[in-house]
């Protein structure tokens, strides 16, 4: 009997915490979203405050994608594209000198410097 109501508890417990985050997640989405209207924001936190399962689910559904979106570029990641590819180094040279400047400027070691340069000469650097 006791590690039932520890169980149900315990469930209860993990779906309120969810809930809480997604009612989190939901309003810095909305602060975070320069391109909606305040009295929409008003709307969204309103229903949120007096529907509030069924509004975290309209929103989740309507705006999700937009809330990924928002998300990643307020962490400064660059949405992938299907045709990206690494920029092919203009010449070995220019390699050398940009390490030699990030060296310069104390951005990298010796080591890494080495092994940029290394690379850009198109051998396998395995340090002496």
């Amino acid at each position: 009997m006791f590690f039932g109501e520890f169980f149900w508890h315990l469930l209860w417990a993990f779906y309120f915490i969810a809930y809480v985050y997604v009612v989190i997640l939901i309003i810095t989405d909305l602060f975070r979203d320069t391109k909606l209207n305040g009295w929409w924001k008003a709307v969204w936190i309103i229903f949120l405050v007096f529907l509030p399962f069924l509004t975290a689910l309209v929103y989740l559904i309507a705006r999700g994608k937009g809330l990924a979106e928002r998300a990643a570029a307020a962490r400064g990641v660059v949405p992938e594209s299907d045709d990206y590819r690494p920029a092919a180094s203009a010449s070995p040279s220019e390699d050398i000198a940009q390490a030699k400047a990030l060296l310069d400027a104390g951005t990298i070691t010796q080591g890494e410097f080495e092994a940029l340069k290394s690379k850009a000469l198109g051998h396998q650097y395995f340090g002496a």
